[in-house]
């Protein structure tokens, strides 16, 4: 495993950036077997809460990817 994320970590950090978020589109398809902790998901409410609170606020995922990529 070592190797493997040495080379990830060589790659151009636009290239590492698409990859973490390729690796990241494979797990979340089976997301019953990933646990989160009690921290996370108290943040994941806390997230929630402060949506509905001011949904306006929110940013879409797609805007989000678009700004890093043009940072990368």
């Amino acid at each position: 495993m070592s190797v493997l994320l040495e080379q990830a970590l060589r790659l151009p950090v636009a290239e590492r950036i698409r990859l973490a978020d390729d690796l990241y589109d494979s797990v979340s398809g089976s997301p019953g077997s990933v646990r989160l902790s009690d921290e996370q998901l108290a943040e994941l409410e806390r997230r929630l809460e402060d949506y509905r609170a001011n949904p306006d606020g929110a940013v879409p995922w797609e805007e989000v990817q678009s700004r890093l990529r043009k940072r990368a």
